[in-house]
C-alpha cells in the first residue's frame, strides 16, 4: 500500500547521549516544584551498564529518570510519533524508536549494542501512559532480554504521576511530595544464575502500583477544579444502569447521560455518588470491573465490533499521511482493517496472537478524537472510529482478555 514511501531507518546505530548536564537543567525545575523523593535500595556499586524498567503514567516519568541516571549516559526507547519532526533531537540525545506491541528483533540488537557501549538501556515496558494510575500489561519477554543482555536488571517506580497529570487530564495538577523507588533487583551475576521465568516473575512484583491508593495513602488533596473531566474515557461503562458509551465528565463530576447518576470526584480522589449508592469509590476498582464485562464477553465469544474509521499512517517521522476512510473490525480473530488508498484496495490483520495489548490515545493530538494505533514494522496506523458509539478504552481491555484467553 505504502511501497513507495521512506521508511523510518530502524536499523541505524543509537547515539551515545549528549547534553546530559543541559537535560538535567531542563529538568530540575518540575522535580522542584513537585518535591520529587527518590529513594535508592541495592544500587551501591551498581554502575552501568545495566538494563533499566520504568513504570510510565505521564511525562514526569522521563524527568525522575533523568535524575535517578545522572551523570551517566541513557538510551531511551521512544515510540515512533515522538520522532515526529525531531528525529535529528533524538537521534542525537540517544533515543531508539520502535513501533509500540512489535516483536522488534531490531530492538534487540540495539539494546545490545548500547550496553556494550557501557550504557543504560532504558525501557517503559508498559509501552503506554497507565490508563487509571495502576500496572498495565508487561510482556513477558522481559527475562528472556536480560538474560540476552547479561547486565544487572534495574527498576524505577513513581508514584503521583498518574494523579498529578492522568492520561486523560493532562493538565498539571499541582501535586507535591511525589516519589520514586529506583532499586537492583539483580546483579549481572544474579541474572546469569536465574531463570527468565524468575526474572520476569520477580519485575511483575516490583510493578505492582496504584497511583489513587498512593495518594489516599498520603492524603494529598488534589484541589484542580477539573480533576475529573475526562474520566469518562477511561470508565466508559455505568455501573447503575451498566450501559457503555454513554458516560460524561466535567469539573469534578462523573456522569451517565442515560440513566442520569452522578458521582463526585473528591480531593482525595475517590469517587462518591451523589444520589444513591456509590458502586466503587476507587477509580481502579471501576475499571477492573469493566475488564471482567469484556472478560466475559470474549469468554461466551461474542465480542464483536466493527466500524467506519479515519486513518492516518505514520510511515516515518516526516509527518502523517492521510489513508482516508476504512472499516474497522475488532472481534474474536483480531483487529482487521479494510480500506482503499490511491486507488488500491488494502487489508491489514493483526491476529489475537500478534498483540498481548494494543495502544489507544484520547482526543490525539486534538485532531480527529479518541484513536486506537495498531503497528506492523514498517507501519504505524492511527485509527480513528467515526459515526458511532465507542470507547478505545474497551479495545484496550479486549485486547489483552483475547490474548489471555487465546494462551489459556
Amino acid at each position: 500500500m505504502l511501497d513507495d514511501v521512506k521508511r523510518f531507518d530502524m536499523s541505524r546505530k543509537p547515539m551515545r547521549m549528549h547534553l546530559r548536564p543541559l537535560i538535567w537543567t531542563l529538568c530540575a525545575p518540575d522535580l522542584i516544584k513537585h518535591r520529587n523523593h527518590l529513594t535508592k535500595i541495592g544500587m551501591e556499586g551498581i554502575k552501568p551498564p545495566y538494563l533499566l524498567l520504568c513504570n510510565h503514567n505521564a511525562f514526569m516519568d522521563f524527568k525522575v529518570s533523568t535524575r535517578a541516571t545522572f551523570p551517566h549516559r541513557v538510551n531511551y526507547v521512544v515510540a515512533i510519533d515522538g520522532f515526529l519532526k525531531r528525529e535529528w533531537l533524538l537521534r542525537f540525545i540517544g533515543c531508539i524508536c520502535k513501533r509500540k506491541f512489535t516483536n522488534d528483533i531490531l530492538l534487540i540488537r540495539q539494546l545490545k549494542r548500547v550496553v556494550d557501549a557501557g550504557d543504560i538501556a532504558a525501557i517503559y515496558p508498559e509501552a503506554r501512559y497507565s490508563l487509571c494510575g495502576t500496572t498495565a500489561v508487561l510482556p513477558d519477554s522481559l527475562g528472556k532480554l536480560a538474560k540476552f543482555l547479561k547486565v544487572p536488571v534495574v527498576t524505577l517506580i513513581c508514584h503521583g504521576h498518574h494523579v498529578n497529570s492522568p492520561f486523560y487530564n493532562l493538565p498539571d495538577h499541582n501535586v507535591k511530595g511525589t516519589e520514586a523507588t529506583m532499586k537492583c533487583l539483580f546483579t549481572a551475576g544474579e541474572v546469569e544464575k536465574a531463570s527468565a521465568e524468575e526474572i520476569f516473575s520477580r519485575i511483575q512484583e516490583e510493578f505492582q502500583y496504584d497511583d489513587f491508593a498512593w495518594q489516599k495513602e498520603k492524603g494529598i488533596r488534589i484541589t484542580y477544579p477539573k480533576r475529573a473531566e475526562g474520566l469518562h474515557k477511561v470508565l466508559y461503562q455505568c455501573p447503575h444502569c451498566g450501559t457503555e458509551y454513554r458516560m460524561s465528565s466535567s469539573g469534578t463530576v462523573l456522569r451517565c447521560d442515560a440513566c442520569g447518576k452522578e458521582w463526585n470526584m473528591n480531593e482525595l480522589g475517590e469517587l462518591e455518588a451523589l444520589d444513591g449508592e456509590t458502586e466503587f469509590s476507587h477509580i481502579p476498582d471501576w475499571y477492573e470491573w469493566e475488564r471482567l464485562n469484556v472478560r466475559k464477553e470474549v469468554q461466551d465469544g461474542t465480542y464483536s465490533f466493527t466500524c467506519k474509521a479515519r486513518v492516518d499512517a505514520l510511515p516515518n517521522a516526516s509527518g502523517y499521511m492521510d489513508l482516508g476512510e476504512a472499516e474497522l473490525t475488532h472481534d474474536m480473530n483480531g483487529f482487521r482493517l479494510k480500506g482503499s488508498y490511491n486507488g488500491e484496495d488494502y487489508e491489514q490483520e493483526w491476529p489475537v496472537r500478534a498483540l498481548y495489548s494494543c495502544h489507544i490515545e484520547y482526543e490525539y493530538l486534538g485532531k480527529y478524537g479518541d484513536c486506537v494505533d495498531l503497528n506492523t514494522l514498517t507501519d504505524t496506523f492511527y485509527i480513528y472510529p467515526k459515526d458511532c458509539l465507542f470507547s478505545v478504552t474497551k479495545f484496550a481491555l479486549a485486547t489483552e482478555e483475547l490474548y489471555y484467553k487465546d494462551y489459556t
